[in-house]
């Protein structure tokens, strides 16, 4: 007991070890819905759903275990949502490209990210983009994540005419979605802990009444060999494609500025930044958090990355690494629960070769109404800063891809100050990217 105190600083930090193992359980109760939605997303481009399922809790419990250990904070890390998106809906889906070269995309953004840290950079390249911009990619990922999850759901479905139409709500896994939704809406009113994965969990129990699913032979089943074929199959060759680079500076974004906003938002929620509003020792963060990103690619389970849901432990206490280490490893356990996984996030074949995920769908559009918070913080009436965004934002959904939503409002944002007499308000660095994405647009892919 006392070389843990020693080693976590429970007396500097003003916590203890009970504090500290019920903040890592309330983590994980809060982001463990991602053992069940990564799988799900990612299936859906290809990967293997079972091989998900472990991938996504060896790589999450490994650098939840290695960010406790190496930094002593309390910041819990997980594939994030968005990225598994890009992987699955528009790098595969839409682009046409094998989900080991999506991997392969995923490893090389995460060394980018890497050298950037090691080299001091990273800071650099942060103060290029302006607040409003990283505010709105954030907004449109959020957004993208929800129409995702509405048509996994059911909710709305194609039309030639409009685009997208109301989906049949005669449909038991229509019905099943809205009182997921509505499940799920209601326990976060209520400030439970854990509001998503409960909701994920009753709306499966629901999912019986509504004849979708039948109960498994077993709850528990180690992993199979074949459960592990998604590691280190990842295809950097052709990754590194000329035509898929806007994708490498997407992805890279993302990462990128989420990463500091949750390692900035939580340690300020924990009392854990100097006088200065800076972390001390931010570059171990930072640097644990690029590996992991590489980590992610090698294992095949999307970017690994600090999830905000670090903010729910720190909310019960936890201001140690400690936190982050239990959570780790009760992700390491989830390994063994495959059918129970495989039976929530597996999806529901409404047709041949045609999947619904009526279980999972309503966390998807929960999250995206999360991540739309950020709305606030943009100033719109300064029309220079706040149409770029927008752009973000609509793009981001609208053309089903995230490159194409950042690349827009960069290039609007470079132009309306160039031509309003203001280029000097736009960081060289912007100049170049803005100029990248130019290139990207009308290089045929």
């Amino acid at each position: 007991m006392n070389s843990l105190e020693k080693y976590f600083g429970f007396g500097e930090r003003k916590t203890n070890l009970k504090t500290e193992i019920t903040a890592g359980v309330t983590t994980f109760m809060t982001m463990a819905y991602i053992i069940f939605v990564n799988p799900a997303i990612l299936s859906a481009g290809g990967v293997p759903f079972r091989a998900a399922v472990v991938a996504t809790c060896i790589a999450s419990g490994l650098f939840c275990i290695v960010m406790g250990l190496y930094t002593n904070y309390p910041f819990t890390l997980a594939p994030g949502m968005g990225i598994n998106a890009i992987v699955a809906w528009t790098i595969v889906l839409t682009m046409k490209q094998p989900w080991q070269t999506a991997m392969g995309i995923i490893f090389i953004e995460g060394l980018i990210v890497t050298i950037l840290v090691l080299t001091n950079l990273r800071e650099m390249v942060m103060n290029a983009i302006p607040k409003s911009l990283k505010l709105a990619i954030g907004v449109g990922i959020g957004i993208f994540i929800a129409l995702i999850g509405l048509e996994e759901g059911g909710i709305i479905t194609g039309n030639p005419v409009t685009l997208v139409q109301l989906g049949d709500f005669n449909k038991n896994y229509v019905q099943l979605t809205m009182a997921g939704i509505l499940i799920t809406s209601v326990l976060l009113v209520l400030k439970i802990r854990g509001a998503i994965l409960i909701g994920i969990i009753i709306t499966a129990v629901c999912a019986f009444f509504f004849g979708i699913v039948s109960f498994p032979d077993a709850l528990i089943s180690p992993p199979r060999a074949e459960d592990f074929d998604t590691f280190f199959q990842m295809d950097v060759k052709s990754a590194l494609n000329l035509s898929l680079v806007p994708m490498i500076f997407a992805l890279f974004m993302t990462d990128f500025f989420d990463t500091m906003g949750t390692v900035i938002a939580v340690g300020r929620q924990a009392e854990l930044l100097d006088e200065k509003g800076s972390l001390p020792g931010l570059k171990k963060v930072l640097l644990v958090d690029s590996l992991a990103a590489v980590f992610g690619g090698l294992f095949g389970c999307s970017s690994v990355t600090s999830y905000i849901e670090s903010a729910a432990g720190v909310s019960e206490g936890g201001r140690t690494g400690l936190t982050s280490i239990v959570t780790g490893i009760l992700f390491f356990i989830s390994i063994i629960f495959l059918p129970l996984v495989k039976l929530i996030g597996g999806g529901f074949e409404i047709s041949p070769g045609v999947f619904k995920y009526p279980i999972t769908a309503p966390a998807l559009i929960i999250v995206g109404f999360l991540m739309i918070e950020l709305l606030k913080d943009i100033d719109w009436s300064k029309i220079d800063e706040g149409l770029p965004a927008f752009f973000i934002i609509l793009l981001i959904p609208f053309t089903y891809n995230i490159s194409y939503g950042i690349g827009f409002g960069f290039i609007s944002y470079s132009l309306i100050k160039l031509f309003t007499g203001r280029p000097k308000e736009v960081h060289p660095v912007l100049y170049v990217i803005s100029i990248l994405f130019v290139l990207a647009f009308i290089i045929p892919h």
